[in-house]
């Protein structure tokens, strides 16, 4: 119960402090897409972009749903995103994840904080640079326990991204690069827990995205994720994904990708879709 009035209360502060000064003067499409984890980015890695489309002085709100469904299981997550000044970011996720055919799902919240540390993904010559944290509480810990997660409650993931956008640089299209260096002990992403009897500690994981705007509503790309390998049961894989991003106006995107999530829990090649829809208010 304690979870679930933290998860309310922080969704409820959030449109609270912010609804007043809504606003959106930034660029279509400046606020990327929403990652697994609730931060504005790819949908597999954080971006140093702030989420929304608030710029200096304002603030924006927004919610997302995401949906990946691969062939033994299935991922849901929900989530609410604020920001303000387009320098501070919170985000509150709750993840589901179905292991189909078993009674029973596995389920985690994140929040998330971010901050823009210098520049701008646009009009800066050097590229933007944000940090952020991402602290995971593991509401559901007796599969963790039972694969040897030294750590079946919670965790910390902190990272830190660079974003650069070089216009017309790509046969005349728009091309955005993201590189994000992650502090991790998450198995799964925490799914599974913390650390374990291989690995303990925190592990330095890159993370990559490119992407080429096709239009100003139009996006396409790949992204990459290595993740650390802390449990003697099984190997854990890298995650990648090819996606298509739409983003029709400043209130809605949609995101459809093809993802390559690897062995999760010794069930191989576990590829399928990934959906996203993002709403922003202002």
């Amino acid at each position: 119960m304690k979870h679930k009035l933290l998860f309310v209360a922080l969704i409820s502060a959030t449109i609270f402090f912010t609804t007043p000064a809504l606003a959106g003067s930034r660029l279509l499409a400046t606020s990327g897409v929403t990652q697994l984890e609730g931060g504005a980015g790819g949908g597999l890695t954080p971006w140093a972009v702030i989420s929304g489309y608030g710029d200096e002085g304002e603030a924006s709100v927004g919610a997302f749903y995401t949906s990946v469904d691969i062939q033994d299981f299935r991922l849901k997550v929900n989530c609410v995103s604020a920001s303000y000044d387009n320098r501070y970011e919170i985000s509150a996720a709750q993840q589901s994840f179905e292991l189909k055919g078993v009674a029973g799902d596995i389920r985690q919240e994140v929040y998330g904080a971010k901050y823009r540390l210098y520049g701008d993904a646009i009009y800066t010559d050097f590229p933007q640079v944000s940090a952020g944290l991402q602290y995971k509480r593991l509401i559901d810990g007796d599969i963790a326990d039972a694969v040897g997660a030294e750590d079946s409650d919670s965790g910390v993931d902190y990272y830190v991204s660079a974003t650069k956008v070089h216009l017309a640089a790509a046969g005349g299209y728009h091309f955005l690069w993201n590189a994000t260096l992650r502090a991790t002990k998450a198995n799964q992403m925490g799914l599974l827990g913390y650390g374990g009897d291989d690995n303990n500690g925190y592990k330095i994981m890159p993370e990559f995205s490119a992407v080429v705007l096709l239009s100003d509503s139009l996006a396409v790309g790949a992204e990459y994720r290595k993740k650390p390998d802390n449990l003697g049961a099984f190997n854990e894989d890298s995650f990648r994904d090819m996606f298509i991003a739409w983003f029709p106006n400043k209130h809605v995107n949609l995101t459809l990708a093809y993802a390559e999530l690897g062995s999760i829990a010794a069930s191989e090649d576990q590829n399928g879709l990934y959906f996203s829809l993002t709403s922003w208010f202002k």
